[in-house]
This record gives C-alpha cells, sequence and structure tokens, in this order.
C-alpha cells in the first residue's frame, strides 16, 4: 500500500490534478484506462496529457501497465491520495499533515491540522491489503457487482463510515465528531485518550463495564449493531470515559446473524474485563433484551435491512400509534373519492369525455333518461292499417323476393348458414396468412446475419488497438516471429 508522502503534492499544478481525475473518471469503466482517451477526458493541448502522464509515472502517482488487450494507465493509491488530500485543502479543512498514530487491517490514521491549527484525525482507508482480503464475505460493498477495483471499495467504506457516525452523533452517542470527507479520506475529532487494550488499570471497572454493556444495548435499541465492539475501538479518556470508533462493518437488528453478532460484541467485552482486569459479572444484556426506539438502519441503510423489512416496520410503527377518530376516517374517505373524482374531470387526457360522463359527473342523483339529454331517434319506421293491408303485405313480399335474388347475385355470402360462414372465414383467413408469408430466402438471411457479425469482430478488433502508445497486439505478434525464427534456426 505504501506510506503517505505529500512532498510532491505542493508543486502538482493544475494540469497535472485534470490528468489524474482524467484517469479516475476513465477507470469507471476501465481497468487500465488507455491514453488517448486520457486525453479527450483531460482536454488539454495537444501533446500536454502525454507529457504529464510521463512525469505522474515517475512520481508513481499513477502506473503504466501492458495490459492483455491493450496497454494503459492506472490510479496509485498516491495519486488517490492526493486528489482527497486537494479537496480537502480546497474546502479548508485541512492545512497539514503529520505524523501517523494508527494502523489497522482496513486503514491508517494520522494527525492532520486545519488552516486555524487545530488538530484533527485523518482517516485513510486502505481496503485490499493481504491481512483484510475476504471483502466478500466480512463486507457488503460489492452488493450486485462481481468484480471492482480496491480504491472503489475504500471509498465506499468511507462514505459509509462517515454515515454512520454523523448519524450517532446527532443522537449524541458517544463517538468522534465528524468534520469532512472526500473520497476514502475522513476528517474527524482528535479523541484524546488511548485505546482500551493499552489500558491496564481502571478507577471502576464495574462501572467502566455497565457503560460499555448500556452502550450496546443502546446501540441496539437504535436499530444497529456495531459487529466489532472490542477493546482496540474502544477509547477511553483520562476520566475514563469511552468513545466508540470504527463504523464501517455496521449491521442492523433485521439481519440474518444479528443475534450471533450481539452476543459476539457482549462476549468479547465480557472476556476482555476477566483476562485484564479480572472482573467479571453475571448481568449482561441478551438479544431478547432489545427495544427498537428509532430507524437508524433505515436511514442509512445498514448491511442486511431490506426495502420490504423498512414497509413492515413502518407499518408496525403506524399501527402502534394507533388508528385515528371514525369520523376523521370518514372525512378522509370522501375527500379521497373527491379527489379521485377531480382526477377523472380535471386530467388532461379525460377533455374528450362523452356527454353523460360529465353528466354523470356533476349530477349524481339524476335516475330520468330525459335529463341525460338522450333523445329518441326517429328511424321512419311507422307502422300503418294501411301497411297492414294483405293485399299490399303480398305486393311487398313479391318486392322483398326480388331483392333477395339480386342480394344472393352479388353478395351469396349473406343467405349462407353459420356453418358455411365458418369454413369460409377459415378459407380466407389462410389464404389472406399465407400471402403474408416472407419472400427473402432463408440462405440470403443467414448470409447478412453472417456478415454483420463479422463486421462487428472487425471494428471490436480495430478498437482494442491503441494509438500512440506500445500496442499489445503488435507486440504479441513480434514476440511469436521470433520464436518462430528461434525454432526455425535451431
Amino acid at each position: 500500500m505504501g506510506r503517505l508522502n505529500i512532498t510532491t503534492l505542493r508543486y502538482l499544478s493544475r494540469d497535472d490534478f485534470r490528468v489524474l481525475t482524467a484517469v479516475e473518471m476513465g477507470m469507471k469503466n476501465h481497468e487500465l484506462v488507455p491514453a488517448p482517451l486520457l486525453a479527450s477526458i483531460a482536454n488539454l493541448k495537444h501533446g500536454g496529457c502525454y507529457k504529464i502522464l510521463r512525469e505522474l509515472t515517475k512520481t508513481k502517482l499513477v502506473s503504466y501497465e501492458r495490459g492483455k488487450h491493450y496497454d494503459g494507465y492506472r490510479l496509485t493509491n498516491s495519486g488517490y491520495d492526493y486528489l482527497a488530500l486537494k479537496v480537502l485543502a480546497s474546502r479548508d479543512v485541512i492545512a497539514s499533515v503529520g505524523n501517523q498514530i494508527g494502523v489497522g487491517k482496513e486503514s491508517d490514521i494520522y494527525i492532520a491540522a486545519d488552516p486555524e491549527s487545530k488538530q484533527v484525525c485523518l482517516k485513510i482507508h486502505r481496503l485490499g491489503r493481504t491481512s483484510f482480503r475476504k471483502l466478500k464475505e466480512k463486507r457488503d460493498y460489492h452488493k450486485h457487482r462481481n468484480k471492482t477495483s480496491w480504491i472503489y471499495l475504500s471509498r465506499l467504506a468511507a462514505v459509509k463510515e462517515f454515515a454512520y457516525m454523523k448519524a450517532l452523533y446527532d443522537r449524541r452517542f458517544p463517538v468522534p465528531k465528524p468534520i469532512d470527507f472526500s473520497r476514502h479520506c475522513i476528517i474527524m475529532e482528535l479523541i484524546p485518550g488511548f485505546p482500551l487494550c493499552q489500558v491496564h488499570d481502571l478507577r471502576d471497572a464495574g462501572e467502566l463495564y455497565s457503560e460499555l454493556m448500556n452502550l450496546i444495548i443502546r446501540l441496539a435499541n437504535h436499530g444497529v449493531i456495531h459487529s466489532d465492539f472490542n477493546e482496540f475501538n474502544i477509547m477511553l479518556s483520562d476520566k475514563d470515559e469511552p468513545t466508540l470508533i470504527d463504523f464501517p462493518q455496521m449491521v442492523s437488528t433485521s439481519h440474518e446473524n444479528a443475534e450471533w453478532y450481539f452476543d459476539r460484541d457482549v462476549n468479547c467485552v465480557r472476556e476482555f474485563f476477566k483476562r485484564r482486569f479480572n472482573y467479571e459479572s453475571e448481568l449482561f444484556p441478551t438479544f431478547a433484551d432489545i427495544t427498537r426506539e428509532d430507524n437508524l438502519d433505515v436511514e442509512i441503510a445498514a448491511s442486511g435491512f431490506t426495502k420490504e423489512m423498512a414497509e413492515d416496520l413502518q407499518e408496525e410503527f403506524r399501527s402502534q400509534k394507533g388508528s385515528d377518530s371514525d369520523d376523521d376516517d370518514s372525512e378522509t374517505e370522501v375527500e379521497d373519492a373527491r379527489e379521485d373524482v377531480s382526477i377523472y374531470v380535471d386530467h388532461p387526457e379525460v377533455e374528450d369525455a362523452t356527454e353523460e360522463e360529465s353528466i354523470y359527473v356533476d349530477h349524481p342523483e339524476v335516475d330520468d333518461e330525459s335529463d341525460l339529454g338522450i333523445k329518441k331517434i326517429d328511424l321512419g319506421l311507422e307502422c300503418t292499417s294501411k301497411d297492414l293491408d294483405p293485399a299490399n303485405l303480398s305486393d311487398k313480399a313479391a318486392d322483398i323476393q326480388d331483392l333477395s335474388l339480386e342480394n344472393r347475385a352479388f353478395r351469396p355470402f349473406r343467405d349462407e348458414t353459420d356453418s358455411q360462414l365458418a369454413r369460409r372465414f377459415e378459407r380466407e383467413s389462410y389464404a389472406r396468412s399465407v400471402s403474408t408469408a416472407t419472400t427473402i430466402a432463408p440462405e440470403v438471411v443467414r448470409a447478412k446475419v453472417k456478415k454483420s457479425l463479422e463486421l462487428r469482430n472487425k471494428q471490436q478488433q480495430r478498437r482494442a488497438r491503441v494509438k500512440g502508445e506500445a500496442n499489445a497486439v503488435t507486440r504479441v505478434r513480434r514476440e511469436n516471429r521470433y520464436t518462430i525464427k528461434d525454432d526455425f534456426w535451431d
């Protein structure tokens, strides 16, 4: 991982940070960022990006590597540190960085100072060390991702820890005061004291034991479990006042293994007090003693808490608050009904509604058809006694017979039975379905698809080549050619 060396930071120019930012942006979807892509992202003058990349490679802020398909640059931990420190310095959060005061499997701790020379704590997350690489088993930073860089995982850990610290500090938990963060760096209050693992004498071991157990149960009542509550993550002041640190591994009380994590935190404190201070108590909290008071896990989206659990929890809280009076419920139902009606009336897509619909909306008590504006239409089919005369009926029957003959001549299907109509419909639909078939031969379609796939493969191979740098494809061909020559002459 390397040490934090900021001697070069003061000599970097604006263009240098522009190129570093371009490498960071390119690493979002590239393991190695090609130089032409960096030049287009940085948008510097012609040739300026390549010169700066060469200088940044000498100072080990970026690394040039040769990949399998192409060559490119990647951001190192030092380059990522410089970007974060530059942002914090521009915000007037820190002005100087001092000595290293702590180191762990996931982070490094440094003393820093703000522009007013007040000491603060700088925590830099360093995921990917050989001592802690089972991140998929221990943390949920990956989520749906299969692979990602250690730098990005460090940033996720810093964001999560700052969110936990701020939420706990606002609820008056004994945690450091969060100040600011950038990328994988967190600035917090410097706690005067020592880790509990370095303390050998206490004024009152029983009082501190009770205070720590109350802190565990208080965290659980707010919906979270620390999951690493031990002597290494508890700072003790001169007055034996504990302060809790290190929060990325916190989980929700709704986690499937929440009870196991809770019992482990309790047993860590009990065993340490028994081993170091020879103090053992029969009083200790259990997972069944938790009474939820707050939804801290919902606010921060703690590990193990899903959206379905959040909905169930909200329903439970609403049921505990109790329902309102029946009058209020009826009034709300009436208001909802009015809102539904207004939606139908005022919605722009219902402007073309029929007159009957608008009348029903405006006059819900109308029952008579005349009030609805429905008019009787005269079809001219009035029947008189003269029309019922047998002589007239015979003449009309003859006319109707003649019409049927004409219809049969021009529209023969009108006198067909239902079965005949069904058979005619099947024949016509079959003929139509056959007539709409494609006229392109299958061989032509396969040839066009094959040609398009070959063209796409050629374009992908052409994109893999990087201009302006040692081409990985050319290098492999050159090595193969030399190998063939050596084998031939041998």
